[in-house]
């Protein structure tokens, strides 16, 4: 259950206006604590989202509040339609969240088949997936997600991914070799997947190692094969507290190799420069790189 701050942080509606919106028209009803305090349920949190973006895309509230769930939901699946791509991309968003929240494979799929078929992959990764990972994250600030619920839609979309690196696989055609991988204690994979899937679509010679790899691995790596480039994310905050350990020790195993980090991390330190470390803060900076 969700108090009124969570909700309306997730929801992005203001707490003045969900109370006038219950008072007025009976929206998100809330049920009471003996202490009288509002708590609200996944259901409602599922209906409030859908509500706020119907709001976004022109409805009123007086009508949306007569509304029965058969017609909201059919307003809503018209939204992914709308001109307005990011009431669109919002739809898509919403509907992985409700998957999540449901555990509902099904609902996953069919938000993901009809995503993908709309936008190409890359552009439905960067305004839906992320995005809704990005929200999702502030359920995790609430302390509100189960794990299992984030594990659930996180291995569905690693799948998804994984399928289409398969799919599109081609011949190595490009010279540089890429090692890929992420750092002790960071198990945050999703958008090391994708830039593999990128990488591997545009003929690259991949080496992926995936999440939580102990430094020491590098070693027997750098002695094997030679590598021209290596990428890593750092999201977590043991990674981000170690990243120049991380830095430090790569460059020691490959001083000839460019390396790109992926953070939202501002670093003023020789080592970033002098280990010919580059920070990447979103995927069409990648883009450029390996284009």
């Amino acid at each position: 259950m969700y108090n009124i701050d969570q909700f309306s942080q997730i929801t992005n509606i203001n707490k003045l206006v969900l109370r006038t919106w219950e008072n007025r028209y009976g929206l998100f009803k809330a049920t009471r604590t003996k202490t009288n305090i509002r708590v609200y349920s996944d259901d409602l949190l599922v209906k409030a989202l859908n509500i706020k973006s119907l709001t976004e895309n022109g409805y009123k509230i007086s009508f949306l509040a007569k509304q029965s769930k058969d017609q909201l939901n059919n307003l809503v699946n018209e939204s992914k339609s709308s001109n307005d791509k990011n009431i669109a991309y919002e739809f898509y968003v919403n509907k992985f969240i409700e998957a999540a929240l449901n555990y509902d494979a099904l609902l996953f799929q069919k938000t993901y088949t009809e995503g993908i078929e709309k936008y190409n992959i890359i552009e439905f990764y960067q305004k839906v997936i992320l995005q809704t990972f990005s929200k999702i994250g502030l359920f995790w600030l609430t302390n509100r997600i189960n794990p299992g619920q984030e594990h659930f839609l996180s291995e569905l979309i690693k799948q998804k991914i994984l399928a289409s690196t398969d799919n599109s696989a081609k011949k190595i055609t490009k010279s540089s070799r890429w090692l890929l991988f992420l750092p002790p204690n960071e198990f945050h994979e999703i958008g090391l997947i994708f830039a593999k899937f990128l990488l591997i679509q545009n003929g690259y010679d991949v080496t992926y190692l995936g999440s939580n790899v102990p430094l020491q691995c590098l070693d027997h790596i750098s002695e094997k094969k030679h590598i021209d480039n290596i990428l890593i994310f750092s999201v977590s905050n043991f990674s981000k507290t170690n990243i120049l350990t991380t830095i430090g020790y790569m460059h020691e195993k490959f001083p000839k190799s460019k390396k790109f980090l992926v953070s939202d991390l501002k670093i003023n330190s020789n080592m970033v420069k002098l280990s010919n470390t580059k920070i990447i803060s979103d995927i069409k900076q990648f883009l450029k790189i390996i284009k």
